[in-house]
């Protein structure tokens, strides 16, 4: 992981003094602290290099954070053969991890340096597929259609406010019908374990390690059960980055030939259902990051974001999707909200 410039929020004098307390006993308590980029979450991180060696921290204050999906996930993960940091201690009460220092190969990172597209894509397809070929852990909660809907919500509720749009009850409950509709034809897709934030900016390459254990996995804390294309639509519409349009019919295509259970016609539908429902979700997220806790950051990427959705809406299954956008978020107002 990358250090950045320290933009964390403050935490109070007697969580630090709690804090150093959690790493003199697990003997880091004279290690050097460096901030870490952080995300869109409540959590901080911090590489800590001393004697032992070097380290993460993650700071997840309860009881907006929970650390114990990510220690039950992360050891899921390694069982299965992928790359997850090992967990090295833990208070799980107070919200504190130290974890395995993975390094700084972000994909986002070695890509803006040159590294092949294709190569690092594929690689993180073959980690899915050993993912999806995996028994599931029986304690994930499933991708419901509550959870879908409540996410969609998110665009209703935070972005046509901030972008002056009217929506009467009616519309929300046409918006809301249609979803009922559509979200029948994602589950075309078998479900499997999906990690939800599965992109550049959350996986490193590891390539002194072999096979699928060369994709450093992060943030997959809050992983669910449901549709396999879901995790896809996340590496490949990518809200961060543009990915060459090769590269995703090849991982695509990798996919396809590589895991069983799907053929091109449904896969395809469910990706691109999930494509908007994920892309309008991020529309969503994104606007309560800058209205509700200030982070304007984000808007920078809403148009590429729509531009994702404008693709999705190509699949002619999305044609009461297109429609309802029309009417109410019209093209024009399809950019960011501030």
């Amino acid at each position: 992981m990358t250090p950045r410039p320290d933009n964390r929020p403050r935490f109070s004098a007697a969580r630090e003094a709690r804090l150093g307390a959690f790493l003199a006993r697990c003997g880091w308590g004279d290690a050097r602290r460096g901030a870490l980029a952080g995300d869109a979450s409540f959590r901080r991180y911090e590489r800590l290099e001393g004697p032992k060696g070097r380290a993460v921290l993650m700071d997840a204050p309860p009881p907006e954070e929970d650390v114990r999906p990510f220690v039950r996930v992360a050891g899921y993960l390694a069982s299965a053969g992928l790359a997850a940091p090992a967990v090295l201690a833990a208070d799980t009460d107070a919200g504190f991890l130290l974890l395995e220092d993975l390094g700084d190969g972000l994909y986002a990172r070695v890509l803006r340096g040159g590294a092949d597209e294709r190569t690092l894509y594929l690689s993180a397809i073959d980690a899915l597929v050993a993912l999806h070929g995996a028994a599931p852990p029986d304690d994930l909660p499933a991708y419901d259609d509550a959870l879908f809907h409540f996410e969609l919500s998110l665009l209703t509720d935070w972005f046509m406010p901030l972008a002056g749009l009217d929506l009467t009850d009616e519309g929300r409950s046409d918006f809301v019908a249609l979803w009922d509709g559509l979200l029948p034809l994602a589950r075309l897709a078998p479900d499997r374990v999906v990690l939800r934030d599965y992109h550049a900016d959350n996986l490193l390459w590891l390539p002194e390690r072999r096979g699928v254990a060369r994709v450093g996995q992060l943030d997959f804390q809050d992983a669910v059960i449901g549709p396999a294309t879901y995790d896809i639509v996340s590496l490949l519409e990518d809200a961060r980055r543009d990915v060459a349009a090769g590269t995703v019919d090849a991982c695509i295509d990798r996919y396809r030939a590589r895991a069983a259970g799907l053929g091109r016609d449904g896969f395809l539908t469910s990706y691109a259902v999930m494509g908007a429902q994920r892309n309008l979700k991020i529309v969503g997220i994104f606007c309560r990051l800058l209205a509700r806790d200030g982070k304007p950051g984000y808007q920078a990427y809403m148009d590429r974001v729509w531009g994702h959705v404008a693709r999705d809406l190509g699949h002619p299954a999305l044609a009461p999707l297109a429609d309802w956008l029309d009417r109410w978020i019209p093209p024009p107002a399809r950019t960011r909200a501030a």
